[in-house]
């Protein structure tokens, strides 16, 4: 194994680090993928070498766009527990905000504690004047956590052709950092 670690800036709330990406981080995310009933809403399940392809996207859409989602890691336990921050493939509409937790971190209020973190990085370091989200249509807890953060549904979009999806737009900048700040 590598000792590669990609250099994001590390955000830090009450329970989390979000950080950037290490070659053992992998793992987790091919067991997220692994698991179909979980990532229904996230393109599906992937064999392993397919989890490793959108592993290797992340660090990739780093060095092409200067940002990319941040690894989550649970103080407490030093684990990794999901990712989010800022993401702009080609094809998206326009950047966006994203965000995962694994299946057994989930509903302990870990997503927006490290969404809103993600989000004010967002706006405050990447300058964004906007920022969506690419919710499934039939992703609730989703929607659930967009609403928290304070966006609001724009719309139904289709990614690549196939993917229905709904369209949140985040609160703009200055609304969200009097909100959130």
């Amino acid at each position: 194994m590598s000792r590669y670690v990609l250099e994001l800036p590390v955000l830090e709330t009450e329970r989390l680090i979000l950080r950037g990406w290490q070659e053992a981080d992998f793992d987790c995310i091919a067991e997220t993928f692994a698991d179909k009933d979980h990532v229904q809403y996230f393109g599906g399940a992937k064999e392993r070498w397919e989890a490793w392809r959108y592993f290797a996207s992340l660090i990739g859409h780093y060095h092409l766009r200067g940002y990319t989602m941040f690894a989550i890691e649970e103080k407490a336990s030093g684990n990794m527990i999901g990712w989010t921050g800022p993401w702009y493939p080609e094809g998206w509409p326009e950047p966006e905000l994203g965000y995962i937790i694994t299946r057994n971190n989930g509903g302990k209020g870990y997503g927006s504690e490290a969404a809103l973190a993600a989000l004010k990085y967002i706006y405050a370091d990447l300058k964004w004047l906007t920022a969506i989200s690419q919710i499934d249509v039939a992703n609730t807890p989703s929607k659930n956590l967009a609403g928290k953060l304070g966006a609001a549904f724009e719309g139904n979009a289709v990614l690549f052709g196939k993917f229905k999806s709904e369209v949140w737009r985040h609160l703009p900048p200055s609304e969200f950092m009097e909100k959130f700040a």
